[in-house]
């Protein structure tokens, strides 16, 4: 059973009804820069309530976060945008000696095409003891209530933040993959704070975030860091948004070098990743290689 938690002020109980597109790191729906998001409710029994919320590219959510105030970001301008700027961790930090240490991190994007459940995924997982950090959406949360207390309740996995609409994480609304961007500081702080919460209500203290399309500008880094998360990157693209055939994450997976974080789905049940996880895991065990959760810990 979920725990009793108070109600979360300001806080969606939505999903973004949009179609799936093919991209490099996102197996999930589609926010497009000049179409309105049209949210709709889904169920949540057991879970905090909220008011349904819609809102466009060009309108800007001003309620101030209790963590940071976005008016402190007023007037700057990115500099830098992409998927490895500093401040976004790409490769493990804390790594120890004689060992080749990989970090498995699994995306559940949610979204009308992106809230489904691999079960595979978690079943080679636990076939071999892997143990991995898995960053949820909140549409993909408020879809899955069971499950996702399963992955909070699992020792193996850590459960991190993957944001509340799955955009890319900008003070501009500049778009990754056709998905348009956050537009404001505010929206920034409300992609990272809303899911957040979720994740607090549901006993689970986050501190990594990634963004949805991995994507960021560099006050959106600023001010993530600000709110006290770390942001999550990758060196090895694994399944290509849950598009590559288990050939190809197979072969992704294993060429993942000492330090590594692996990027990969557990949302897109028909894709080839499993069944490439299973073949790279089932090599990469056998030869001593370690798998760490993002701090660098093995349960």
């Amino acid at each position: 059973m979920l725990p009793n938690r108070p109600t979360i002020g300001r806080r969606r109980v939505l999903v973004l009804g949009a179609l799936a597109i093919p991209t490099v790191v996102g197996a999930c729906g589609h926010r497009s820069a000049a179409v309105t998001d049209h949210r709709v409710a889904v169920s949540t029994a057991g879970l905090p309530s909220a008011t349904p919320l819609t809102r466009s590219s060009a309108t800007t959510d001003t309620t101030p976060s209790l963590a940071v105030d976005a008016s402190r970001y007023a007037g700057q301008l990115p500099q830098h945008w992409g998927t490895d700027l500093s401040g976004v961790e790409s490769s493990l930090t804390h790594l120890s000696h004689g060992a080749r240490t990989i970090a498995l991190t699994l995306d559940a994007c949610g979204g009308a095409h992106g809230s489904n459940v691999d079960r595979q995924v978690l079943d080679v997982l636990a076939e071999y003891a892997i143990p991995a950090t898995v960053f949820l959406n909140e549409r993909w949360i408020r879809a899955n209530l069971v499950e996702t207390e399963h992955l909070i309740a699992n020792p193996q996995l850590r459960v991190e933040n993957h944001g509340s609409t799955h955009v890319p994480l900008s003070v501009t609304g500049r778009a990754a993959y056709g998905i348009a961007g956050t537009v404001s500081a505010a929206e920034v702080i409300d992609e990272i704070e809303s899911n957040r919460e979720l994740l607090r209500s549901l006993g689970v203290e986050s501190t990594w975030f990634r963004a949805g399309t991995a994507h960021y500008d560099d006050v959106a880094v600023s001010i993530a860091h600000d709110l006290g998360v770390r942001l999550a990157g990758f060196t090895v693209n694994a399944d290509f948004g849950a598009t590559a055939t288990a050939a190809v994450v197979e072969k992704q997976v294993l060429s993942a070098q000492d330090g590594a974080i692996v990027l990969a789905h557990m949302n897109q049940p028909t894709s080839g990743t499993a069944a490439g996880l299973r073949s790279a895991l089932s090599v990469l065990v056998s030869s001593g290689v370690r798998f760490a959760h993002l701090d660098g810990g093995v349960p």
